[in-house]
């Protein structure tokens, strides 16, 4: 059965973005919890993944609102918006799928490159040191491998599984890419929609 009433077009509209603002506590609480537990030192890795939680957040607040109250001007900024993300969110989740070997070493090294002091908590959690050869004792690595001089690269423990979290992420961002035009598509229909509980004469 297709959800063409009002009263159901809006619960389903309400119930996405519920969602997305589960999804956004959801991202803020793994970044506290990561810094907290010390698996994450780098401020500006967790200020990161805290603000795009935190912008989720705020878009599916405007969108709740927006639904409950069957506002025309929240509902319109919140559905291009939604639709923005989406084209992001889309684009990115295709590249990832559709990257290449070569592509994907050029992009670790380049991340490698500008990790800054989240290398410390790559090299800590995998006992690794350096990303194509392995750092001689007396260089900053804080794997606990330094010490009996038996360490690896870490390029050669990444990039055997970045293809799979590639794959993994990309199919992830696939999925939720469509909730979001699924949003919008809502949207649309709710806000040409009339409330059959309100004045039949005014226009909403």
């Amino acid at each position: 059965m297709v959800c063409g009433g009002f009263t159901c077009s809006k619960n389903s509209l309400c119930a996405l973005n519920l969602l997305y603002i589960m999804v956004s506590l959801l991202l803020i609480g793994v970044a506290a919890w990561g810094l907290e537990f010390g698996l994450i030192s780098s401020l500006r890795v967790v200020g990161v993944a805290v603000a795009v939680g935190i912008l989720l957040f705020l878009i599916a607040l405007v969108g709740l609102i927006g639904a409950i109250k069957h506002h025309q001007v929240l509902l319109f900024f919140y559905m291009i918006i939604l639709f923005l993300v989406f084209v992001v969110q889309f684009s990115v989740s295709c590249a990832s799928l559709a990257i290449n070997q070569e592509q994907q070493k050029e992009l670790l090294e380049l991340g490698w490159n500008h990790t800054g002091n989240t290398k410390s908590d790559i090299e800590k959690n995998l006992n690794c040191c350096g990303f194509h050869s392995p750092v001689q004792s007396n260089d900053t690595c804080t794997a606990k491998c330094v010490a009996s001089s038996d360490c690896v690269s870490c390029g050669s423990i990444i990039e055997p599984h970045a293809k799979e979290v590639l794959r993994v992420v990309g199919g992830i961002g696939f999925f939720f890419s469509f909730t979001e035009i699924l949003g919008v598509w809502l949207t649309y229909r709710y806000r040409n929609q009339k409330d059959p509980r309100a004045n039949p004469s005014a226009f909403l």
